[in-house]
Protein backbone atom coordinates (compact mmCIF):
# COMPACT_ATOMS: atom_id res chain seq x y z
CA UNK A 1 0.00 0.00 0.00
CA UNK A 2 1.08 4.27 -1.05
CA UNK A 3 0.76 5.95 2.16
CA UNK A 4 1.14 8.72 -0.73
CA UNK A 5 -1.96 7.33 -2.18
CA UNK A 6 -4.12 6.49 0.85
CA UNK A 7 -4.08 9.56 2.74
CA UNK A 8 -6.46 8.53 5.48
CA UNK A 9 -4.06 5.74 6.36
CA UNK A 10 -0.65 7.87 6.57
CA UNK A 11 -1.46 9.74 9.56
CA UNK A 12 -2.14 6.38 11.71
CA UNK A 13 0.89 4.61 9.84
CA UNK A 14 3.12 7.40 10.87
CA UNK A 15 2.18 7.61 14.35
CA UNK A 16 2.55 3.79 14.74
CA UNK A 17 6.02 3.85 13.50
CA UNK A 18 7.12 6.53 15.23
CA UNK A 19 5.76 5.33 18.46
CA UNK A 20 6.75 1.51 18.23
CA UNK A 21 10.75 2.79 17.03
CA UNK A 22 10.73 5.43 19.60
CA UNK A 23 10.07 2.94 22.64
CA UNK A 24 12.44 0.14 21.11
CA UNK A 25 14.93 2.58 20.95
CA UNK A 26 14.27 3.85 24.58
CA UNK A 27 14.42 0.44 25.76
CA UNK A 28 16.99 -1.12 23.12
CA UNK A 29 19.76 1.75 23.64
CA UNK A 30 21.04 3.71 25.93
CA UNK A 31 22.41 3.71 29.61
CA UNK A 32 20.68 -0.12 30.26
CA UNK A 33 19.97 -0.92 26.69
CA UNK A 34 18.31 -4.51 26.03
CA UNK A 35 20.13 -5.59 23.11
CA UNK A 36 17.96 -7.84 21.39
CA UNK A 37 15.72 -4.56 21.17
CA UNK A 38 18.42 -2.77 19.24
CA UNK A 39 17.63 -5.03 16.19
CA UNK A 40 14.46 -4.10 15.99
CA UNK A 41 14.10 -0.63 17.05
CA UNK A 42 14.42 0.57 13.03
CA UNK A 43 12.16 -1.86 12.27
CA UNK A 44 8.79 -0.21 11.92
CA UNK A 45 10.31 3.47 10.29
CA UNK A 46 12.17 1.50 7.69
CA UNK A 47 8.68 -0.48 6.83
CA UNK A 48 6.98 2.64 6.23
CA UNK A 49 10.11 4.66 4.37
CA UNK A 50 9.07 3.42 0.76
CA UNK A 51 5.61 3.97 1.11
CA UNK A 52 6.10 7.99 2.34
CA UNK A 53 6.97 11.13 0.85
CA UNK A 54 10.93 11.76 1.18
CA UNK A 55 10.44 14.46 3.90
CA UNK A 56 7.44 12.26 5.40
CA UNK A 57 9.64 9.75 5.58
CA UNK A 58 12.65 11.73 7.05
CA UNK A 59 10.48 13.44 9.70
CA UNK A 60 9.28 9.67 10.63
CA UNK A 61 12.69 8.91 11.23
CA UNK A 62 14.13 11.78 13.42
CA UNK A 63 10.64 12.04 15.47
CA UNK A 64 11.76 8.35 16.36
CA UNK A 65 15.06 8.23 16.88
CA UNK A 66 15.21 11.29 19.51
CA UNK A 67 12.40 10.29 21.01
CA UNK A 68 14.52 7.06 21.99
CA UNK A 69 17.17 9.13 23.49
CA UNK A 70 14.90 10.49 26.13
CA UNK A 71 16.52 6.77 27.95
CA UNK A 72 19.38 9.16 28.22
CA UNK A 73 17.92 12.86 28.72
CA UNK A 74 17.25 12.60 33.37
CA UNK A 75 21.06 11.41 33.13
CA UNK A 76 22.18 14.05 30.95
CA UNK A 77 20.21 16.91 33.10
CA UNK A 78 22.91 15.97 35.69
CA UNK A 79 26.18 14.53 34.03
CA UNK A 80 29.03 16.43 34.46
CA UNK A 81 30.71 15.55 31.08
CA UNK A 82 27.52 15.38 28.50
CA UNK A 83 25.16 18.03 30.13
CA UNK A 84 21.98 18.33 28.23
CA UNK A 85 22.16 21.75 26.79
CA UNK A 86 24.22 21.83 25.00
CA UNK A 87 26.31 18.41 24.76
CA UNK A 88 23.29 16.81 25.19
CA UNK A 89 21.47 18.15 22.60
CA UNK A 90 23.82 18.54 20.09
CA UNK A 91 24.43 14.48 20.75
CA UNK A 92 20.60 13.82 20.63
CA UNK A 93 19.85 15.15 17.74
CA UNK A 94 22.91 14.96 15.56
CA UNK A 95 22.57 10.78 15.71
CA UNK A 96 19.04 11.44 14.95
CA UNK A 97 20.16 13.01 11.59
CA UNK A 98 22.88 10.52 11.34
CA UNK A 99 19.20 7.74 11.35
CA UNK A 100 17.24 10.35 8.76
CA UNK A 101 20.34 9.88 6.34
CA UNK A 102 20.19 6.00 6.82
CA UNK A 103 16.42 5.92 6.60
CA UNK A 104 16.35 8.22 3.20
CA UNK A 105 19.37 6.25 1.79
CA UNK A 106 17.64 3.06 2.36
CA UNK A 107 14.72 4.15 1.05
CA UNK A 108 15.54 5.84 -2.26
CA UNK A 109 16.59 1.81 -4.28
CA UNK A 110 14.26 0.32 -1.77
CA UNK A 111 11.13 2.36 -3.82
CA UNK A 112 13.41 1.71 -6.72
CA UNK A 113 12.42 -1.66 -6.48
CA UNK A 114 16.42 -2.77 -5.95
CA UNK A 115 16.03 -4.22 -2.49
CA UNK A 116 19.93 -5.80 -2.15
CA UNK A 117 21.34 -2.14 -2.64
CA UNK A 118 18.56 -1.06 0.09
CA UNK A 119 19.58 -3.57 2.56
CA UNK A 120 23.38 -2.45 2.22
CA UNK A 121 22.81 1.62 1.29
CA UNK A 122 20.89 2.21 4.83
CA UNK A 123 23.32 0.34 7.25
CA UNK A 124 26.20 2.09 5.26
CA UNK A 125 24.81 4.89 5.76
CA UNK A 126 24.80 5.14 9.23
CA UNK A 127 28.25 3.20 10.17
CA UNK A 128 29.68 5.72 7.65
CA UNK A 129 28.22 8.25 8.95
CA UNK A 130 29.27 7.47 12.81
CA UNK A 131 32.81 7.15 11.60
CA UNK A 132 33.00 10.93 10.16
CA UNK A 133 31.40 12.03 13.55
CA UNK A 134 34.19 10.15 15.01
CA UNK A 135 37.16 11.41 13.36
CA UNK A 136 35.94 14.38 13.67
CA UNK A 137 34.88 15.10 16.89
CA UNK A 138 37.33 15.55 19.58
CA UNK A 139 35.40 14.07 22.20
CA UNK A 140 35.14 10.94 20.16
CA UNK A 141 31.91 8.52 20.03
CA UNK A 142 30.01 6.60 22.50
CA UNK A 143 25.96 5.48 22.82
CA UNK A 144 26.03 3.48 19.79
CA UNK A 145 24.76 0.19 18.97
CA UNK A 146 28.14 -1.59 19.57
CA UNK A 147 27.73 -0.20 23.55
CA UNK A 148 23.99 -1.65 23.37
CA UNK A 149 25.66 -5.36 21.93
CA UNK A 150 28.13 -5.29 25.03
CA UNK A 151 26.80 -8.38 26.72
CA UNK A 152 26.32 -10.35 23.35
CA UNK A 153 29.31 -11.13 22.41
CA UNK A 154 28.76 -13.19 19.22
CA UNK A 155 27.34 -10.38 17.76
CA UNK A 156 30.47 -8.19 18.59
CA UNK A 157 33.39 -10.51 16.77
CA UNK A 158 32.97 -9.30 13.36
CA UNK A 159 34.30 -6.22 14.60
CA UNK A 160 37.90 -8.21 14.49
CA UNK A 161 37.87 -7.57 11.15
CA UNK A 162 35.88 -4.48 10.39
CA UNK A 163 35.99 -2.37 13.89
CA UNK A 164 33.25 -1.01 15.33
CA UNK A 165 31.74 0.02 12.26
CA UNK A 166 30.96 -3.27 11.74
CA UNK A 167 28.46 -3.85 14.67
CA UNK A 168 27.31 -0.90 13.64
CA UNK A 169 26.56 -2.20 9.95
CA UNK A 170 25.16 -5.53 11.33
CA UNK A 171 22.51 -3.89 13.67
CA UNK A 172 20.86 -1.89 11.06
CA UNK A 173 21.27 -5.22 8.10
CA UNK A 174 19.01 -7.01 9.64
CA UNK A 175 16.07 -4.73 10.21
CA UNK A 176 16.81 -3.15 6.60
CA UNK A 177 16.68 -7.12 4.87
CA UNK A 178 12.93 -7.57 6.47
CA UNK A 179 11.85 -3.92 5.92
CA UNK A 180 13.16 -4.35 1.41
CA UNK A 181 11.99 -7.66 1.43
CA UNK A 182 8.68 -6.28 2.39
CA UNK A 183 8.80 -2.59 -0.23
CA UNK A 184 6.17 -2.60 -2.00
CA UNK A 185 7.92 -2.23 -5.29
CA UNK A 186 10.42 -5.38 -4.99
CA UNK A 187 9.59 -8.29 -7.49
CA UNK A 188 9.08 -11.98 -6.12
CA UNK A 189 12.59 -13.24 -7.91
CA UNK A 190 14.24 -10.25 -6.59
CA UNK A 191 13.20 -11.05 -2.76
CA UNK A 192 13.90 -14.67 -3.12
CA UNK A 193 17.66 -13.11 -4.31
CA UNK A 194 17.97 -10.70 -1.31
CA UNK A 195 16.70 -13.19 1.08
CA UNK A 196 19.11 -15.81 -0.01
CA UNK A 197 22.18 -13.67 0.02
CA UNK A 198 21.09 -12.03 4.04
CA UNK A 199 20.99 -15.83 5.37
CA UNK A 200 24.86 -16.64 3.75
CA UNK A 201 26.09 -13.09 4.83
CA UNK A 202 24.21 -13.66 8.08
CA UNK A 203 25.41 -17.82 8.39
CA UNK A 204 28.82 -16.85 7.99
CA UNK A 205 29.52 -13.84 10.09
CA UNK A 206 28.32 -15.68 13.11
CA UNK A 207 29.47 -19.13 12.23
CA UNK A 208 32.53 -16.93 12.05
CA UNK A 209 31.75 -15.44 15.67
CA UNK A 210 31.16 -19.31 17.16
CA UNK A 211 34.20 -20.46 16.28
CA UNK A 212 36.42 -17.64 17.07
CA UNK A 213 34.07 -17.84 20.44
CA UNK A 214 35.83 -21.04 21.22
CA UNK A 215 39.23 -20.27 20.73
CA UNK A 216 41.09 -20.39 23.75
CA UNK A 217 45.28 -20.27 24.20
CA UNK A 218 45.13 -22.06 27.83
CA UNK A 219 47.61 -19.25 29.56
CA UNK A 220 45.71 -17.00 31.92
CA UNK A 221 46.94 -14.47 33.75
CA UNK A 222 45.09 -13.32 37.15
CA UNK A 223 44.16 -9.33 37.21
CA UNK A 224 42.44 -7.33 39.94
CA UNK A 225 40.43 -4.02 39.66
CA UNK A 226 39.61 -2.12 42.81
CA UNK A 227 37.69 1.15 43.18
CA UNK A 228 36.24 3.34 45.89
CA UNK A 229 32.50 2.73 46.33
CA UNK A 230 32.38 6.75 47.52
CA UNK A 231 33.85 9.18 44.76
CA UNK A 232 36.98 11.01 45.52
CA UNK A 233 38.12 12.58 42.47
CA UNK A 234 41.81 13.12 42.56
CA UNK A 235 42.38 13.89 46.88
CA UNK A 236 45.87 15.80 47.78
CA UNK A 237 48.14 12.40 48.88
CA UNK A 238 49.13 14.55 51.39
CA UNK A 239 45.66 15.88 52.94
CA UNK A 240 43.85 13.60 55.30
CA UNK A 241 41.48 12.32 52.57
CA UNK A 242 44.35 11.65 50.58
CA UNK A 243 46.62 9.67 53.35
CA UNK A 244 43.51 7.35 54.35
CA UNK A 245 42.81 6.46 50.80
CA UNK A 246 46.32 5.32 50.47
CA UNK A 247 45.64 3.35 53.51
CA UNK A 248 42.76 1.56 51.77
CA UNK A 249 44.06 0.84 48.90
CA UNK A 250 46.87 -0.94 50.33
CA UNK A 251 45.06 -2.93 52.70
CA UNK A 252 42.64 -4.05 49.47
CA UNK A 253 46.06 -4.82 47.63
CA UNK A 254 47.40 -7.09 50.70
CA UNK A 255 43.99 -9.07 50.46
CA UNK A 256 44.00 -9.65 46.78
CA UNK A 257 43.68 -13.71 46.29
CA UNK A 258 47.35 -15.34 45.77
CA UNK A 259 48.50 -15.36 42.18
CA UNK A 260 47.31 -11.74 41.02
CA UNK A 261 50.06 -10.57 39.01
CA UNK A 262 48.16 -6.96 37.95
CA UNK A 263 46.33 -4.66 39.99
CA UNK A 264 44.49 -1.92 38.24
CA UNK A 265 43.13 1.56 40.05
CA UNK A 266 40.86 4.27 39.06
CA UNK A 267 41.30 7.39 36.91
CA UNK A 268 42.43 10.32 39.30
CA UNK A 269 42.55 7.94 42.08
CA UNK A 270 44.96 10.76 44.15
CA UNK A 271 46.58 14.53 43.21
CA UNK A 272 49.76 16.17 44.07
CA UNK A 273 51.62 19.18 42.93
CA UNK A 274 54.50 17.02 42.88
CA UNK A 275 55.35 15.08 40.26
CA UNK A 276 55.97 11.94 42.03
CA UNK A 277 55.10 12.41 45.71
CA UNK A 278 56.72 10.34 48.40
CA UNK A 279 53.32 9.93 50.29
CA UNK A 280 52.50 7.74 47.26
CA UNK A 281 55.26 6.10 45.26
CA UNK A 282 57.11 4.66 48.77
CA UNK A 283 54.14 2.66 49.95
CA UNK A 284 53.44 1.68 46.67
CA UNK A 285 56.54 0.63 45.76
CA UNK A 286 56.64 -1.04 48.59
CA UNK A 287 53.31 -3.12 48.22
CA UNK A 288 54.37 -3.78 44.63
CA UNK A 289 57.56 -5.44 46.19
CA UNK A 290 55.80 -7.37 48.85
CA UNK A 291 53.10 -9.01 47.16
CA UNK A 292 55.48 -9.43 43.52
CA UNK A 293 52.53 -7.48 41.67
CA UNK A 294 51.98 -4.63 38.99
CA UNK A 295 50.34 -1.71 40.45
CA UNK A 296 48.68 0.34 38.02
CA UNK A 297 46.74 4.13 39.19
CA UNK A 298 45.25 7.08 37.99
CA UNK A 299 47.37 10.16 38.97
CA UNK A 300 46.67 14.00 38.28
CA UNK A 301 49.81 16.16 38.31
CA UNK A 302 48.15 19.83 38.80
CA UNK A 303 50.18 22.63 40.28
CA UNK A 304 48.47 25.57 40.21
CA UNK A 305 44.34 26.41 39.35
CA UNK A 306 43.73 25.85 35.86
CA UNK A 307 44.34 28.99 33.89
CA UNK A 308 46.62 30.42 36.42
CA UNK A 309 50.03 31.47 34.30
CA UNK A 310 53.13 28.75 34.51
CA UNK A 311 50.42 26.28 35.88
CA UNK A 312 50.21 22.52 34.40
CA UNK A 313 47.99 19.84 34.75
CA UNK A 314 48.75 16.27 33.86
CA UNK A 315 46.67 13.25 33.85
CA UNK A 316 48.58 10.18 34.64
CA UNK A 317 48.87 6.37 35.23
CA UNK A 318 51.61 5.49 37.08
CA UNK A 319 53.07 2.37 36.96
CA UNK A 320 54.60 0.16 40.36
CA UNK A 321 56.29 -2.82 38.47
CA UNK A 322 56.42 -5.84 40.55
CA UNK A 323 59.42 -5.84 42.42
CA UNK A 324 59.46 -2.60 43.67
CA UNK A 325 61.21 -0.98 40.66
CA UNK A 326 61.15 2.73 39.52
CA UNK A 327 57.56 3.22 38.42
CA UNK A 328 57.06 4.04 34.89
CA UNK A 329 54.45 6.93 33.80
CA UNK A 330 51.83 7.31 30.90
CA UNK A 331 50.08 10.40 29.98
CA UNK A 332 46.53 10.57 28.97
CA UNK A 333 45.88 11.02 24.60
CA UNK A 334 42.51 12.01 24.90
CA UNK A 335 41.76 14.93 27.98
CA UNK A 336 40.10 18.57 27.10
CA UNK A 337 41.57 20.14 30.20
CA UNK A 338 44.93 18.59 30.28
CA UNK A 339 47.72 18.46 28.61
CA UNK A 340 48.08 15.40 26.29
CA UNK A 341 50.38 12.69 25.79
CA UNK A 342 51.56 10.56 22.72
CA UNK A 343 53.41 7.80 24.10
CA UNK A 344 52.40 4.01 24.55
CA UNK A 345 53.81 2.66 27.62
CA UNK A 346 53.67 -0.83 28.96
CA UNK A 347 54.14 -2.63 32.43
CA UNK A 348 58.02 -3.15 32.92
CA UNK A 349 57.36 -6.99 34.18
CA UNK A 350 57.92 -10.06 32.85
CA UNK A 351 54.69 -11.86 31.34
CA UNK A 352 52.03 -11.05 28.73
CA UNK A 353 52.80 -7.90 27.79
CA UNK A 354 50.26 -4.96 29.10
CA UNK A 355 50.16 -1.27 27.96
CA UNK A 356 48.41 1.17 29.92
CA UNK A 357 45.58 3.79 28.62
CA UNK A 358 43.34 6.22 30.37
CA UNK A 359 39.49 6.01 30.70
CA UNK A 360 38.46 8.58 27.39
CA UNK A 361 40.93 7.23 25.47
CA UNK A 362 38.99 4.37 24.48
CA UNK A 363 36.73 6.51 22.70
CA UNK A 364 39.19 6.53 20.08
CA UNK A 365 41.07 3.80 17.96
CA UNK A 366 44.22 5.04 19.31
CA UNK A 367 46.18 4.03 21.63
CA UNK A 368 44.41 0.74 21.69
CA UNK A 369 45.48 -0.33 17.99
CA UNK A 370 49.14 0.95 18.87
CA UNK A 371 49.44 -1.49 21.97
CA UNK A 372 48.16 -4.65 19.45
CA UNK A 373 50.33 -3.60 16.90
CA UNK A 374 53.49 -3.74 19.35
CA UNK A 375 52.21 -7.61 20.55
CA UNK A 376 49.99 -6.00 23.69
CA UNK A 377 47.94 -8.76 25.49
CA UNK A 378 46.27 -6.73 28.00
CA UNK A 379 44.90 -3.17 28.32
CA UNK A 380 45.11 -2.03 32.22
CA UNK A 381 42.84 0.95 32.61
CA UNK A 382 42.12 3.70 35.22
CA UNK A 383 38.63 5.22 34.58
CA UNK A 384 36.45 7.36 36.36
CA UNK A 385 32.68 7.95 35.19
CA UNK A 386 29.42 9.66 36.29
CA UNK A 387 27.59 6.58 38.04
CA UNK A 388 25.00 6.42 35.65
CA UNK A 389 27.01 5.72 32.57
CA UNK A 390 29.54 3.28 34.06
CA UNK A 391 28.53 0.14 32.45
CA UNK A 392 27.83 1.75 28.95
CA UNK A 393 31.46 2.79 29.41
CA UNK A 394 32.72 -0.25 30.39
CA UNK A 395 31.48 -1.76 26.89
CA UNK A 396 33.56 0.83 24.87
CA UNK A 397 36.57 -0.05 26.52
CA UNK A 398 35.59 -4.05 25.73
CA UNK A 399 34.74 -3.40 22.30
CA UNK A 400 38.43 -1.65 22.02
CA UNK A 401 40.41 -4.20 23.57
CA UNK A 402 38.31 -6.96 21.08
CA UNK A 403 38.64 -4.61 17.93
CA UNK A 404 42.28 -5.85 18.48
CA UNK A 405 42.47 -8.80 20.66
CA UNK A 406 43.28 -7.57 24.19
CA UNK A 407 41.94 -8.29 27.22
CA UNK A 408 40.83 -4.97 29.58
CA UNK A 409 41.02 -4.68 33.09
CA UNK A 410 38.80 -1.41 33.71
CA UNK A 411 39.09 0.15 36.86
CA UNK A 412 36.22 2.71 37.15
CA UNK A 413 35.62 4.86 39.97
CA UNK A 414 31.81 5.69 39.95
CA UNK A 415 30.93 3.39 38.01
CA UNK A 416 31.43 -0.23 36.89
CA UNK A 417 34.66 -2.19 37.20
CA UNK A 418 34.89 -4.63 34.81
CA UNK A 419 37.21 -7.44 33.37
CA UNK A 420 36.77 -8.43 29.85
CA UNK A 421 39.46 -11.09 27.78
CA UNK A 422 40.07 -10.51 24.12
CA UNK A 423 37.44 -12.08 22.68
CA UNK A 424 34.88 -9.52 24.37
CA UNK A 425 33.53 -12.05 27.22
CA UNK A 426 32.90 -10.07 30.14
CA UNK A 427 34.55 -12.70 33.16
CA UNK A 428 33.89 -9.91 36.16
CA UNK A 429 32.19 -6.78 36.78
CA UNK A 430 30.59 -4.86 39.68
CA UNK A 431 29.16 -1.18 40.49
CA UNK A 432 30.96 1.15 42.88
CA UNK A 433 28.10 0.93 45.66
CA UNK A 434 27.59 2.42 49.24
CA UNK A 435 29.48 5.36 51.32
CA UNK A 436 32.50 3.38 52.48
CA UNK A 437 35.00 0.66 51.74
CA UNK A 438 35.97 -0.13 48.27
CA UNK A 439 34.97 -2.99 45.54
CA UNK A 440 37.38 -5.14 44.20
CA UNK A 441 36.80 -7.80 41.45
CA UNK A 442 39.32 -10.07 40.06
CA UNK A 443 39.66 -12.45 37.45
CA UNK A 444 41.76 -15.00 35.27
CA UNK A 445 41.78 -13.37 31.72
CA UNK A 446 42.93 -16.06 29.39
CA UNK A 447 45.80 -14.68 27.08
CA UNK A 448 45.84 -13.42 23.28
CA UNK A 449 44.00 -13.80 20.79
CA UNK A 450 46.36 -10.73 19.96
CA UNK A 451 46.80 -7.93 17.42
CA UNK A 452 43.58 -8.86 14.60
CA UNK A 453 42.89 -7.68 11.13
CA UNK A 454 41.22 -4.84 12.12
CA UNK A 455 44.77 -3.97 13.98
CA UNK A 456 46.05 -3.95 10.66
CA UNK A 457 44.43 -2.71 8.30
CA UNK A 458 42.35 -0.15 10.56
CA UNK A 459 39.29 1.68 9.79
CA UNK A 460 39.26 0.43 6.53
CA UNK A 461 35.30 -1.35 6.28
CA UNK A 462 34.31 2.53 7.65
CA UNK A 463 35.47 3.66 4.21
CA UNK A 464 33.81 0.93 2.24
CA UNK A 465 30.57 2.28 3.97
CA UNK A 466 31.32 5.71 2.97
CA UNK A 467 31.43 4.39 -0.42
CA UNK A 468 28.35 2.90 -0.56
CA UNK A 469 26.76 6.00 0.52
CA UNK A 470 27.56 7.54 -2.12
CA UNK A 471 26.96 4.80 -4.95
CA UNK A 472 23.55 3.46 -3.79
CA UNK A 473 21.66 6.25 -4.60
CA UNK A 474 23.37 6.73 -8.27
CA UNK A 475 22.67 3.39 -9.05
CA UNK A 476 18.81 3.69 -7.91
CA UNK A 477 18.34 6.54 -10.12
CA UNK A 478 19.88 5.27 -12.74
CA UNK A 479 18.00 1.86 -12.58
CA UNK A 480 14.67 4.46 -12.71
CA UNK A 481 15.79 6.76 -15.59
CA UNK A 482 16.72 2.58 -17.59
CA UNK A 483 13.27 1.57 -17.11
CA UNK A 484 11.57 5.24 -18.36
CA UNK A 485 14.06 4.78 -21.22
CA UNK A 486 12.96 1.73 -21.63
CA UNK A 487 9.22 2.30 -21.48
CA UNK A 488 9.80 5.02 -24.27
CA UNK A 489 11.56 2.84 -26.40
CA UNK A 490 8.80 0.57 -26.47
CA UNK A 491 6.37 0.49 -29.74
CA UNK A 492 2.66 0.86 -29.09
CA UNK A 493 0.91 -1.37 -31.13
CA UNK A 494 -1.89 0.27 -33.09
CA UNK A 495 -5.49 0.18 -32.19
CA UNK A 496 -7.82 -2.39 -33.75
CA UNK A 497 -10.80 -0.62 -35.74
CA UNK A 498 -13.87 -2.90 -36.31
CA UNK A 499 -16.69 -2.34 -38.27
CA UNK A 500 -20.15 -2.69 -37.36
Amino acid sequence: MDLNTNRPARFPAVLAAVAVSATLFYFGTGLTPVAALTWLAPLPVLLVAPRLRGWTAAGTAFAAFLLGTANSWSFQLHSGDTPLWPVGVVIDVGTSLVFVLAVVVFRLPARRGRPVWAAIAGPAAWAGALYVVAVSNPMGLSNMFFEDQGDFPLALQTAVVTGRWGVEFLVMFVPSVIAALCAPSVTSKARIRLGAAAAVVLAAVFTAGAVRLNQNTGDTRRVAAIAPNHYAWAPDVASPQGRALVAGYLREIDNLPAGVRTVVLPEGAFSSPDVLPADLAGPMRQAAARKDIDIVLGFMHANGERGESGSVRENFALIFPAGGGEPVRYLKQHDMVSRLGHDLVFVPSAGPKTGVEICHDVEFAEPARGYAAQGSDILAIPASDNGDNGWQHSRTALLRGMENGQAVVWADQNGSPMIADGWGRVLAQTYTTGSTGFTTITADVPIGPGATLYTKFGDWFAWLCLALTIVAPLTAYRGRNRKAETRAETPVAPARISAS
